[in-house]
């Protein structure tokens, strides 16, 4: 079985920092320290299996299928696989408007 490389994108990174200062304003550092792990060992299950994660759907929508998310309620891990590797491209709330949040993200690149 081939073992991929799981690599956080910057923004991916940024997302994650996010989600910790948010949850550590509401609940504590705790709380903040405890999810953050929790995302971390999520995604780090995609070492083996990586096509263990759905396809966005609302990229399946209109044809992109290169993009996958495994839930950790109640956040969603965007990433792709290329070759070997697998990147961590995203970490989103899910209750945020996805469609909004991806038109967002590309406005920024």
């Amino acid at each position: 079985m081939i073992s991929y490389d799981v690599l956080w994108a910057d923004v991916a990174r940024n997302d994650l920092d996010d989600v910790a200062n948010y949850i550590a304003e509401e609940d504590g550092v705790d709380a903040a320290l405890e999810v953050v792990c929790r995302l971390e060992r999520r995604a780090e299950k995609l070492v083996s299996l990586p096509k263990r994660g759905v396809i966005v759907p609302e990229l399946l929508d209109i044809g992109v299928l290169q993009y996958r998310q495994l839930t950790e309620r109640p956040w969603r891990i965007l990433y792709r696989i290329l070759g070997e590797s697998v990147y961590v491209v995203a970490v989103v709330d899910s209750r945020r408007d996805m469609v909004a949040f991806l038109m967002e993200r590309l406005l920024r690149i």
